[in-house]
């Protein structure tokens, strides 16, 4: 759905990449490709087709993301995310697991319920530099964002954020993230371009 370039790349490592409940997010990112709208009901059975899928595909490594459920207003969809998670553990034990989850609006007992699943690693994209946060995604808000991943930090998830960069940011200011990033102890960063 998000038009990923790497998918080959990921493929000949035994990676992949699932995106869990539906494929319209109530977001509209500037950089992204995939629908935004009324998302449709949640699938309760969708945890279990993606560890059927897991397992098919005899993956090494999967990456569940999602789209934005800003509609879910109990739990903006973490429910699902916590049953994912265990469903792949259950029938792919030999399968890392990477979260790449939204904000959740901030909300920690959404994030605590992710957590509660033990994924290997919790990622959750910062997307660019501070400046220019509100132009490339309209709905979110960077210090939200960066405040998600110091929650992981604090309950000793293995942490994982990103940056596009070509989007209108200088040097400088990639260079404060990267140390504003480090700081919170955050143990993976990746740099790329993602863009429609």
């Amino acid at each position: 759905e998000a038009k990923c370039p790497n998918i080959y790349e990921c493929w000949d490592k035994r990676t992949a990449t699932i995106m869990i409940l539906g494929d319209i997010c109530t977001r509209s990112c500037g950089f992204c490709s995939i629908k935004t709208g009324k998302p449709n009901l949640v699938d309760e059975n969708e945890p279990y087709r993606a560890a059927n899928l897991v397992k098919i595909l005899k993956l090494r490594h999967v990456v569940i993301t999602s789209v934005d459920r800003d509609d879910l207003k109990a739990d903006y969809g973490a429910y699902i995310w916590n049953e994912t998670i265990n469903a792949i553990k259950d029938q792919n034990p030999q399968c890392t697991i990477e979260v790449l989850t939204p904000d959740f609006k901030g909300y920690k007992p959404s994030l605590d319920y992710v957590f509660k699943a033990k994924p290997h690693i919790f990622s959750h994209n910062i997307e660019c530099v501070e400046r220019i946060s509100k132009k490339v995604r309209i709905q979110s808000n960077w210090k939200r964002s960066l405040d998600v991943l110091k929650y992981a930090v604090s309950k000793n998830m293995t942490t994982k954020t990103g940056i596009m960069v070509g989007l209108g940011e200088n040097d400088k200011e990639v260079f404060a993230t990267m140390e504003e990033i480090y700081d919170t102890g955050i143990k993976i960063f990746n740099i790329g371009q993602y863009l429609q």
